[in-house]
């Protein structure tokens, strides 16, 4: 299984699969875009096994661009890991103090963010693409997790995976005005005159999303690895027909 792990220590497994030429759907891991659900089916069992757990662990929420978020709770366990109608509705953030969960995020350009705490064992997956992102669906989450889950920001790290980098992420004024009007992505973004377009670093604006409520720089990691360019990417932007990366995290029993 071709997967890049971020983390791997005595509390805690995080990574993200890669896209592989050679695997089923070119190890496409969604049911929502997909040729053979079984194919993606058994490249999930092959992720579950590389990562030595149980593929009716996984934990999949049906990802609708939106803010809302979602506790984990053992009751959840393994909705949408082995169909798609089961997953968690209208949801793009996951969340659990449980162990032996895997919560997952799907993305092709969208930027995952994948989080734990060091402190209390909570773990934690948004996608964020750029309308998540206007919707600050990252900020709203660690914000009720401070006001709501007594967690304190500086026990978090973060993790911000791959994704469409700032010179693919070419967007129209109605998009730029969207990010201008946070009041803190001017420095993220650029214009181009000679295409009259302009370029947002949508990872960049999350990761300040995450600063913003207290987390330090230092406790947040970007892969500046573009989805577009790389081989290992699956890009909507590039082909609209891409499968999806799985980002996931797991707190260890």
């Amino acid at each position: 299984m071709k997967t890049k792990i971020y983390f791997n220590n005595e509390q805690f497994i995080a990574g993200t699969t890669l896209k592989d030429s050679m695997a089923l759907e070119q190890n496409n891991m969604a049911f929502h875009v997909c040729t053979s659900t079984d194919d993606v089916l058994d490249n999930r069992k092959t992720l579950a096994a590389t990562l030595q757990c149980d593929v009716n662990n996984f934990v999949c929420a049906q990802q609708t661009h939106s803010a809302n978020f979602h506790r984990v709770t053992p009751a959840d366990i393994g909705r949408g890991a082995v169909q798609k109608d089961t997953a968690i509705a209208n949801t793009d953030a996951l969340y659990t103090f449980e162990p032996d969960l895997l919560l997952c995020s799907f993305t092709a350009d969208c930027v995952p963010v994948i989080f734990y705490n060091e402190v209390n064992g909570l773990v934690g997956v948004i996608h964020s693409g750029w309308q998540g992102t206007i919707k600050e669906v990252t900020l709203q989450l660690f914000q009720h997790l401070i006001q709501q889950e007594q967690c304190h920001p500086q026990d978090f790290y973060v993790q911000i995976g791959m994704a469409l980098s700032q010179q693919k992420f070419e967007v129209d004024v109605d998009v730029y005005e969207k990010f201008k009007q946070l009041g803190y992505a001017d420095e993220f973004m650029y214009y181009n005159a000679e295409t009259n377009k302009y370029h947002i670093d949508n990872q960049q604006t999350v990761k300040k999303q995450c600063e913003l409520v207290g987390i330090p720089a230092q406790h947040i990691t970007v892969d500046s690895t573009c989805t577009y360019v790389s081989t290992d990417g699956f890009s909507y932007r590039q082909d609209k027909q891409a499968g999806r990366h799985l980002s996931f995290i797991m707190r260890k029993a």
